[in-house]
């Protein structure tokens, strides 16, 4: 799964994705940029 990470500016790889729900009852995933560790969020179900 990708993800934009803020501090790369880039698309990423998502490391330990994690399925949440917003307070809104959306679907979206939670990981860690694979390349500088930073949190990245994703709204959409995991692929």
């Amino acid at each position: 799964m990708k993800a934009y990470c803020m501090k790369c500016r880039k698309q990423v790889d998502v490391v330990d994705p994690k399925q949440i729900t917003m307070k809104n009852g959306r679907p979206a995933v939670n990981g860690t940029c694979a390349e500088c560790g930073t949190k990245v969020f994703k709204i959409g179900k995991l692929e």
